[in-house]
């Protein structure tokens, strides 16, 4: 963590934000790599997968994200939920390295703009253990990634 000049930490980026008050659901990668498997499935269309990495963005991403770093993500949700209501996206799933915190924050956040919207036909939802967990699971999850590089994930 940096320090300012008088020595004392900086606050995290995401101190600048509220807390979420919506609980985190989250979804298993045997889930997503169904939805991926689908063809009845549409990345872009049904579902959304959300990329939240910015400085570790390495090794490759799960098929059909879209990078949106976690740190510019909060003055942004209005628009993108437009944009995902607009191409009537219903689940909307995000993930980090591990998705404990800047993955349930994201979820956190998105949910209560979705509550505070009532809509209830698009969920938040967060890839339980991150692009971590989906890259050690196996052959069939590395498979659906676009650049995977198992050296960065060694």
């Amino acid at each position: 963590m940096a320090s300012t000049q008088d020595g004392q930490p900086d606050a995290p980026w995401h101190a600048a934000y509220p807390d979420p008050k919506s609980d985190v659901v989250f979804i298993s990668r045997e889930e997503i790599l169904a939805l991926i498997n689908d063809s009845a499935h549409v990345a872009g269309k049904d579902y959304i997968l959300v990329d939240l990495r910015r400085n570790d963005y390495h090794g490759g991403t799960i098929q059909g994200s879209i990078n949106l770093p976690a740190q510019s993500l909060w003055p942004l949700i209005p628009t993108y939920y437009q944009l995902f209501k607009a191409a009537g996206v219903r689940k909307v799933i995000f993930y980090c390295g591990s998705s404990g915190g800047r993955g349930c924050r994201s979820g956190g956040w998105f949910g209560d703009y979705l509550t505070r919207q009532n809509d209830s036909n698009m969920q938040s939802l967060v890839l339980q253990g991150g692009i971590k967990g989906w890259t050690t699971a196996g052959k069939e999850y590395t498979d659906k990634m676009h650049e995977y590089n198992a050296a960065a994930w060694a």
